[in-house]
């Protein structure tokens, strides 16, 4: 009876123990470090900026993160593409925070939206954000082709009725999202309609960011033991300590476009880069390192940072292949021509608009003066087939006809002929006589018909 008491008694004490360690290790479990991810964005928003950032939504969920870090700078991009990533950031099981960094950087423009759609917003002191207007490049005074709308009486009016839908559409986005995220709504009407913009300090008092500060493992810390409500639910951030996973460098071709689309150029060059050889212009299509080593083919990889109408592609395409078809098939220009008409409608309608920050368009004088030149070579190609075609042959027996000749004897009907040189035998429809000068009209075998 004794052993039996003794022997429960150890075993509560070990179990005790036990239950004591597990409850120790809990805490120490809690007190492990939370992981971050980081994604850097720079440059102007565009396809490729999509890609990015959802890949990296995905990353930092399978990675189990307790925040999405956006390092941003960028002077503004396509409103699709702004879209599609406030769509990505909203919907994300993961919180996102948008750190405007280093010193120096912005958030303009697009930025703007993307900032005011993140969970938690911070800014690096000396940074900037705002001037959130949409625009279009035919509307840019100083611009190739840029001029204000103008009135029946030739003066310049502020903005044209399509400008006004766009900012409009811009300012109920931007206000929907200050709504969703407790931010400056009276801001974000001065930031599109008047092109306002806010430096870091001014932006965290005029509650537009939330935090400014210099560095990320500060961020962190600030923000850690922050509520936030992600998919509905109220989640509290841990991230002070936090372990930073830093994501995989954005996609080199955007880089490699990004100043091009900047100065409102990118479609005409991306056209230029696909067909210039290296050494004029920039780099193109047949050059894999190009002018500098740590570019790609610049040529092929524009093309997919940008809102390319894929059926306008798929008739510039078929246009390309009719003309070549019409260089080697007998007719009368009737491939050639449906070629041009497609090449023109594919190369106007390549890049879709209505949707985006800066209206991307291929140049028409690049479009018309591509196919005046196709044309023209189509046209040249032609009228050499045409004229070769109505010239006598040089060889063969058909080149006897026509040729004259000398009666070297005859008998009735027929007879012999000196033509070219040769003797041949000759028949005709009247007597003939020696010397006489007769011309071939015809060949049965190897006899010539002749007549004076």
């Amino acid at each position: 009876m004794a052993a039996c008491l003794t022997w429960r008694a150890w075993s509560i004490w070990l179990a005790g123990l036990v239950l004591l360690c597990i409850a120790a290790a809990r805490p120490a479990s809690a007190q492990s470090p939370s992981r971050v991810f980081l994604t850097e964005v720079n440059g102007v928003i565009g396809v490729a900026t999509t890609r990015q950032i959802s890949h990296a939504i995905q990353r930092a969920r399978q990675e189990n993160a307790s925040a999405l870090v956006m390092r941003l700078d960028t002077p503004g991009g396509l409103v699709s593409s702004t879209r599609e990533i406030i769509k990505e950031m909203i919907a994300s099981p993961v919180p996102v925070i948008v750190y405007v960094a280093p010193s120096g950087a912005r958030a303009a423009s697009a930025g703007t939206y993307i900032t005011y759609a993140s969970h938690l917003a911070a800014m690096a002191p000396g940074t900037n954000i705002g001037a959130a207007t949409p625009i279009e490049i035919g509307s840019v005074p100083g611009l190739p082709g840029g001029s204000q709308p103008k009135d029946k009486d030739g003066k310049e009016t502020s903005k044209s009725a399509a400008q006004e839908k766009a900012i409009n559409d811009a300012l109920a986005m931007l206000r929907s999202l200050a709504q969703l995220r407790g931010r400056n709504a009276a801001w974000a009407e001065k930031a599109v309609r008047d092109a306002a913009t806010l430096t870091a300090l001014e932006a965290q008092k005029e509650g537009v960011v939330d935090l400014v500060t210099d560095s990320l493992n500060d961020l962190l810390a600030q923000a850690d033991g922050r509520k936030v409500m992600v998919a509905g639910v109220e989640t509290t951030w841990m991230t002070r300590n936090a372990e930073i996973i830093a994501g995989r460098a954005r996609l080199a071709h955007e880089g490699a476009v990004s100043n091009l689309r900047s100065q409102h150029r990118v479609p005409a060059d991306a056209d230029r880069l696909l067909w210039s050889h290296p050494g004029i212009l920039e780099p193109g299509l047949v050059c894999p390192r190009c002018d500098r080593s740590d570019q790609p083919d610049r040529g092929l990889t524009a093309l997919t940072a940008l809102p390319v109408n894929y059926g306008a592609l798929g008739l510039l395409m078929l246009g390309i292949l009719l003309m070549i078809g019409e260089a080697f098939t007998p007719g009368i220009g009737a491939l050639g021509i449906g070629g041009l008409a497609a090449f023109i409608v594919g190369g106007l309608f390549l890049f879709e608009g209505g949707d985006t920050d800066i209206e991307f368009a291929v140049s028409r004088w690049l479009v018309f003066g591509s196919a005046i030149a196709t044309a023209g070579m189509i046209f040249a190609i032609g009228g050499a087939a045409w004229a070769a075609r109505k010239r006598a042959p040089l060889t063969g027996s058909e080149e006897m006809i026509g040729m004259r000749g000398e009666i070297v004897g005859w008998s009735d009907d027929r007879g012999s002929v000196r033509v070219h040189g040769e003797i041949w035998s000759a028949r005709a429809d009247r007597p003939l006589q020696v010397n006489d000068t007769v011309r071939v009209v015809g060949r049965e075998g190897l006899t010539l018909i002749v007549e004076p």
